[in-house]
């Protein structure tokens, strides 16, 4: 048996206390990368209440009781700011936030099988399952997907759920690099995870809460209302650790901006919300905010965005549609996933723009797509069809 497959083989070891966590971390650290998972509970919260931690070294397998009495995660804080270690992830984004919140810090180096698995041609948004049945030749036991992670004890059966997802993640990264590698693409990865640990990708900042929305209106009034209730119900969910659409939903805080309630009786109409929340401290405090917008000077308004400032001159359907072509002919001949290259949003902006700030256009993807959207758009590349492919014709 070679020693790169030793883990898959190994039996998990459940750990719940901060010395064991730290001879595992130790060992962890002479190695260069380790596999992490998580396994946490939202459903209730604002704040993910972390539950699990998985780790995968070439001869460990653990699984972490991240509620055990009186462990201390700091060990696995020193692993994961260790830069000689890379933390290989699988969707790493929700686990990274985990991290930041609890460590202050995202892992560092960083990679992320799927993003990878994007740029190496297995399609959009590639699923944990179908790389281990690809890359690994094994498959994954689902049973236990919608676990009661913070239920104790935690169950022979959940432990070896959880550490099976960092287990077959070694071989899945180990083949995702070795054909990256073959194709001069691993820097294109890298690209990618400069914003995966960039803390600022992970912020609740209540004052850009609105943003969400994607409200289309140029009405910079009712923009500022629309922006003053975002940003008292992220805080307010925040404070008391409730999901914000379990505070206030999307659709009646929209109603509220568009109304402009002015008494605990006039927000009690609004759908959704209940007289006694209207008139206690959470109702007192979404009024105060909206009184306050609507004594903003006209220079404290906020801009409207984008896609309400491009209503009267939308991009050409037609072009856009040429876009998609080209984006799906370019995905096919560098075997990228297209969603990687740019999104239907980006598309549109390189339609009605005359050269956008999008990520289509830096990096590697303008090298992949970017440059000959461009050209596209400004008559200098033509679309044929050549057999049964796309053909680009220089113009």
């Amino acid at each position: 048996m070679s020693r790169r497959n030793q883990a898959q083989d190994a039996d998990p070891v459940l750990i719940t206390t901060t010395e064991a966590l730290a001879e595992l971390c130790a060992r962890l650290r002479a190695e260069p990368f380790v596999t992490v998972d998580t396994e946490f509970m939202r459903e209730k919260t604002y704040w993910p209440e972390l539950c699990v931690v998985q780790l995968g070294g070439r001869e460990d397998v653990a699984v972490i009781d991240a509620q055990a009495e009186g462990i201390d995660l700091a060990p696995l804080g020193e692993l994961f700011a260790d830069p000689a270690v890379t933390k290989v992830f699988h969707a790493a984004r929700q686990d990274v936030e985990i991290c930041i919140l609890r460590f202050g810090a995202p892992p560092r180096p960083l990679f992320d099988t799927q993003v990878a698995a994007m740029v190496a041609g297995f399609g959009d948004q590639a699923s944990y399952d179908s790389l281990v049945r690809g890359l690994a030749g094994a498959s994954i036991d689902k049973a236990h997907r919608f676990s009661d992670w913070s239920a104790r004890p935690l169950s022979a059966a959940q432990v070896a759920y959880a550490a099976a997802d960092v287990t077959h993640l070694r071989r899945v990264y180990t083949a995702l690099v070795e054909r990256l590698t073959q194709d001069g693409r691993l820097s294109w990865v890298a690209e990618e995870m400069a914003e995966l640990m960039d803390p600022a990708t992970y912020r609740q900042d209540p004052e850009t809460a609105w943003e969400r929305l994607k409200p289309r209106t140029a009405n910079r009034r009712y923009l500022a209302a629309i922006r003053a209730a975002a940003a008292w119900r992220e805080r307010e969910a925040q404070r008391v650790n409730i999901p914000r659409q379990r505070l206030v939903r999307d659709e009646t805080l929209l109603e509220i901006a568009a109304t402009q309630p002015a008494t605990a009786a006039e927000l009690s109409r609004a759908r959704g919300i209940t007289k006694g929340f209207a008139e206690g401290k959470a109702g007192a405090g979404l009024l105060a905010a909206l009184a306050t917008a609507r004594e903003l000077p006209e220079s404290d308004l906020p801009e409207p965005p984008r896609q309400a400032l491009n209503q009267g001159t939308p991009a050409s359907p037609a072009l856009i549609a040429l876009l998609k072509v080209l984006l799906a002919a370019k995905a096919e001949e560098h075997h990228v996933a297209p969603r990687l290259i740019a999104s239907s949003d980006e598309l549109e902006r390189l339609a009605s723009e005359s050269e956008p700030s999008v990520p289509a256009l830096h990096g590697w993807r303008r090298q992949v797509f970017g440059q000959s959207a461009l050209a596209l758009k400004n008559g200098r590349l033509a679309l044929g069809v050549e057999g049964r492919k796309v053909k680009l014709i220089p113009g």
